[in-house]
């Protein structure tokens, strides 16, 4: 089948109308079309069975190569951070307020012409601390350059996730993608259900409150996985039937880990447009071996396995390892070395820093056509721009529920019925 390009005035056309206020304002002459993530959801729903990669620039040649391999593919893509790697305390160098800066500049040296959005990921409230703090800090992202966010208070109560959620969304844009978390991500049990995710979305929908995707604790963990049991795509499946009529796309988190068949399942079973790759990207970009999982291959040491003359340099490979073991971390700690270690990678000779950024896109592109399925969403997107005559896209639902019915009091009530074991503690930062 021919792959649909885009129209040379399609795409001056969306560059005019499709870019967020905020992008406009920052980025006035630049030819980088930084959109809503409601476009690349849009995208993937309209192309079906489609999820667009979410990836966190760890640092600045996974960006590089990301978006490479995304105009190879001429697919829609996501940059995004987390809250842990680019937040007030990160461990990367890249972080919520300068990765716009940086891929607007990457996407106009490159010429990249496919739609990006930039991504907030899991802005985590904990208490009623963090969501005061958040009132502050989320306008300061906005005013950065994000133009989608993950709003994370999914370890809560479910009347105290659904009443941040409420909180905070009048410091969101409403233009901007929106995301949500239910049963905090953090265990391979899959304790999500669908009581509490219908109670999530009916809630926000009685607010005037439509997300875009839904996170679910679905049997992922983040990071470097000891085990493969991975994804339950039933449990996935179902929670998305139910949630059909609130029109929502799921969000896949922790997808390192995961094989590329299990994730064909989570596209071909859920409503899934958007899944996160942060580990697997940061490994390649180093030079570290991966396996169909991402997950880090190990040697007969129990090492991770860097492969000589991919990634950065021997040297600063050993560099590396030595700064680790000084600071006696484990495998899973190794992601500390992106914030100590940006400014050494960027110092590296050019065909190095070319290489690493060339080694996330080959995994990025193999990904994107062959897993994900979100080649030539490009063009798709830009018609819903298009189609809009707007950068705002709006909802995809309107309000259902009654107003009357979910009150604060009504809504504290309600959760009281629901489950209250939230699970083990284990990492969902990331």
């Amino acid at each position: 089948m021919a792959r649909k390009k885009i129209k040379k005035a399609d795409f001056k056309k969306a560059l005019e109308i499709g870019r967020p206020p905020n992008i406009q304002k920052l980025f006035p002459n630049s030819r980088a079309l930084i959109v809503s993530g409601k476009v690349i959801d849009r995208a993937m729903r309209a192309k079906g069975k489609a999820m667009a990669m979410a990836a966190n620039g760890r640092n600045q040649l996974v960006i590089r190569g990301v978006l490479q391999a995304a105009q190879r593919a001429n697919a829609a893509v996501i940059i995004e951070i987390a809250k842990s790697e680019g937040g007030t305390k990160a461990y990367c160098a890249v972080n919520y307020w300068n990765m716009a800066i940086l891929v607007d500049a990457i996407c106009n040296e490159l010429g990249i012409t496919v739609p990006v959005a930039i991504h907030a990921d899991h802005y985590g409230i904990k208490n009623d601390k963090d969501l005061d703090a958040a009132k502050i800090e989320i306008p300061t992202f906005f005013d950065a350059g994000m133009t989608s966010i993950a709003i994370d208070a999914s370890h809560l109560p479910d009347d105290k996730n659904l009443l941040a959620n409420i909180a905070i969304n009048p410091f969101i844009p409403k233009w901007a993608g929106l995301e949500t978390e239910v049963g905090e991500i953090k265990g391979d049990e899959g304790l999500s259900t669908v009581e509490e995710a219908l109670f999530l979305i009916q809630g926000l929908n009685a607010h005037d409150i439509f997300p875009d995707w839904i996170a679910l604790n679905n049997g992922t963990t983040h990071g470097i996985e000891e085990k493969d049991s991975g994804i339950q795509v039933p449990l996935t499946a179902n929670i998305h039937t139910a949630l059909e009529k609130y029109q929502i796309s799921g969000a896949q988190h922790g997808t390192s880990g995961n094989s590329s068949e299990r994730l064909r399942q989570i596209i071909s079973q859920t409503h899934t447009t958007k899944a996160n790759v942060a580990t697997a990207l940061q490994m390649i970009s180093w030079g570290v071996q991966v396996n169909d999982y991402g997950n880090a291959i190990l040697d007969v040491d129990g090492n991770f396995s860097k492969v000589k003359e991919e990634g950065v340099t021997e040297e600063m490979w050993t560099e590396m390892v030595a700064h680790a073991q000084s600071k006696n971390w484990k495998k899973g700690d190794y992601k500390n070395l992106n914030l100590p270690f940006e400014n050494k990678l960027l110092a590296q000779p050019r065909e190095v820093r070319e290489r690493m950024a060339k080694g996330v896109e080959e995994f990025t592109y193999k990904m994107m056509t062959e897993v994900f399925y979100c080649q030539d969403t490009a063009p798709l997107a830009i018609e819903a721009i298009l189609k809009a005559g707007s950068y705002d896209l709006g909802s995809k639902v309107k309000r259902i529920e009654d107003p009357e019915e979910w009150t604060e009091t009504k809504i504290i009530e309600r959760a009281s019925h629901l489950g209250k074991d939230k699970g083990p503690a284990g990492k969902f930062d990331d």
